[in-house]
């Protein structure tokens, strides 16, 4: 970083790297060099479209890179994991994709590495640098509402089933939770502290390999509630309500908010627009920067030990024989 300017290397080349890259473009304080995929063909085409000086045919070969500080981890799911761990093995800060892994034990083993290697790691959980986001954790903070009693909150989509596709494909780790659901519980996990599940229940896939529309019950500190809903195949409203004793907050698309609206007894609502940068994941940069250069490991706002809460709590939800009631989908018309 001899000019100021994090050096960023991507690996994965699928469609969430073309976002991150266009989000690193707008950043001031980003520089990205390198890019790497399993193949030379592909890491080189995508290289030449963003204009990235160094491509490179294995993962590897990124890892030992001189000229990278920070590595962007954006391949699926399962591989979150042993890439983590390889490039803070080589020296690198990394910022992964979400899910953060599989389960509590990896994210457990990827934290531990981090701080052997005194290396910066977190989770992309873009949402919470989000200046609407950050807002509504203001007003909480500062009594808006009164204490908090519940929280709802849910990110569905609606995707024909294909047993190929990533969020339908077991052994791409799929299912609406990891994917979709980290969202909506690591809201609550920010707001209501230390999540208890009491209760979960779960939509198969047709082939009842994953899950594809999953609502799970929560408990936070002081006894308030959460209600959280996560699907792949259904299109859910998106919304995240926070209800306190004198009042609440509402967010519309509560995974990527630009507008908080408060609701107080008594009084009319006040709506409050907090637009984001580019298409948002510039602030999550930013973060990542700020706390290289200021020597940190982990970002306060999303620490390893959240990371490893949500792991937990997805494992829970996830182990059917303890918590969750299951139902199938039918086979989807014309298949």
């Amino acid at each position: 970083m001899a000019d100021g300017a994090t050096r960023w290397g991507v690996i994965g080349t699928g469609g969430i790297a073309h976002s991150f890259l266009e989000a690193l473009r707008a950043t001031p304080t980003a520089r990205v060099t390198a890019v790497a995929s399993r193949s030379a063909e592909r890491a080189g085409e995508f290289a030449a479209m963003w204009g990235i000086p160094r491509s490179h045919g294995s993962y590897e070969e990124l890892a030992r890179d001189a000229d990278v500080d920070v590595v962007y981890v954006a391949t699926p799911h399962p591989w979150h994991h042993p890439h983590t761990l390889m490039c803070l093995n080589a020296g690198k800060h990394v910022l992964v994709e979400k899910p953060m892994a599989l389960n509590a034990l990896q994210v457990a083993e990827m934290a531990a590495a981090a701080r052997d290697h005194g290396r910066f790691l977190m989770e992309a959980m873009w949402t919470r640098y989000l200046p609407a986001y950050r807002w509504a954790r203001e007003l909480v903070a500062d009594g808006a509402v009164g204490p908090l009693r519940s929280l709802s909150a849910e990110f569905g989509i609606n995707v024909p089933f294909d047993p190929d596709h990533r969020l339908f494909n077991a052994d791409l780790g799929g299912g609406a939770l990891l994917d979709l659901g980290v969202y909506p519980l690591a809201l609550a996990g920010d707001f209501l502290g230390e999540l208890t599940v009491v209760g979960a229940t779960r939509r198969l896939s047709p082939d009842r390999m994953v899950d594809t529309h999953t609502t799970v019950l929560v408990q936070g500190r002081d006894g308030a509630s959460g209600t959280l809903g996560c699907a792949s195949r259904s299109t859910l409203p998106n919304r995240a309500v926070l209800v306190g004793a004198e009042g609440w907050l509402e967010m519309e698309r509560a995974w990527a908010p630009t507008e908080v609206v408060l609701h107080r007894d008594g009084r009319e609502p006040e709506a409050f627009h907090r637009p984001y940068r580019g298409n948002g994941y510039v602030h999550e940069a930013e973060e990542v920067a700020r706390c290289v250069a200021e020597g940190l490991s982990e970002s306060p706002d999303m620490p390893w030990s959240e990371s490893l809460r949500l792991a937990r709590v997805m494992d829970l939800v996830r182990d059917v024989g303890v918590l969750a009631h299951d139902t199938a989908d039918g086979a989807p018309a014309g298949r």
